[in-house]
């Protein structure tokens, strides 16, 4: 299937590994143009090389950190430089600190509230005026199955992915005449670093091993299996794509089935 994104500039942040790296080298696959940002130069030229070596794609390395008021705007200014233009934004950062919800001060609220919720606000407010000159794009929420069925010991990812959930539904409404879509994608437990930090957090709370969560969690998914990061990437690609051009407003889970909501 073609997904018409061929020429089509795209932003993509949190991109030196994980669900952001797959999520570029997916697009660029199909031949967007791509900004990766992340906080860490070296991670990012690395990543910025790879996946330029693999795709033949442009591939733009920007250093940001997305809690930043200053970095996103310097960010989304320099992407539109040199790439041309904005068409895609893909929404992503590191999940905050794991524990029990009377472990957090004000502080770890204030930073986790600026890196998870404030960044969606102030990348998307910032590309629209972008994608409105485009005459329409694509705001994706990499967000957790957290906004869907809580996890435990996440309540800071659990209050702020709910907060984007609700973000997105409601400026998909104000943009849809313009042909802006936003939508969030739930990654379920996906083979990353993420997880297995979670799992050897659980397993120091818990006195077991980081294998035994791990089997644990696995035990609670049908296909009893975790995602691969590619699984993921490939339906931001298709949500990103002139090929879901009638979808908006949603949040579709990536989760093997662990969710056991109707909706």
């Amino acid at each position: 299937m073609n997904l018409d994104l061929q020429g089509k500039c795209a932003i993509v942040c949190a991109a030196s590994k994980g669900l952001g790296r797959a999520t570029a080298l997916s697009l660029a696959r199909e031949g967007a143009r791509v900004a990766i940002c992340a906080r860490s130069a070296g991670a990012l030229q690395q990543t910025a090389a790879e996946i330029a070596q693999a795709t033949g794609a442009t591939i733009v390395p920007i250093v940001a950190d997305v809690s930043s008021a200053v970095d996103v705007e310097r960010l989304v200014s320099e992407a539109a430089r040199q790439l041309g233009a904005i068409d895609i934004l893909i929404n992503n950062t590191g999940g905050p600190k794991s524990g029990p919800f009377t472990s957090f001060s004000d502080e770890d609220w204030r930073e986790a509230i600026d890196s998870v919720l404030m960044s969606v606000v102030r990348l998307s407010r910032a590309v629209i005026p972008h994608m409105r000159a485009r005459g329409g794009g694509r705001i994706i929420n990499i967000t957790s199955i957290s906004a869907k069925q809580p996890v435990e010991g996440l309540v800071l990812s659990n209050a702020l992915r709910a907060g984007i959930t609700g973000l997105a539904r409601t400026i998909a409404n104000e943009l849809a005449p313009e042909n802006i879509l936003v939508n969030c994608v739930a990654p379920g437990y996906t083979a990353t670093d993420r997880v297995v930090d979670l799992a050897e957090a659980a397993a120091v709370r818990e006195g077991i091993s980081a294998d035994a969560v791990q089997a644990r969690t696995v035990a609670k998914i049908p296909m009893q299996r975790l995602a691969t990061t590619e699984e993921f990437a490939d339906v931001v690609a298709f949500l990103a794509s002139g090929r879901a051009s009638y979808v908006t407003g949603t949040t579709l889970q990536i989760d093997g089935g662990y969710v056991r909501s109707l909706l």
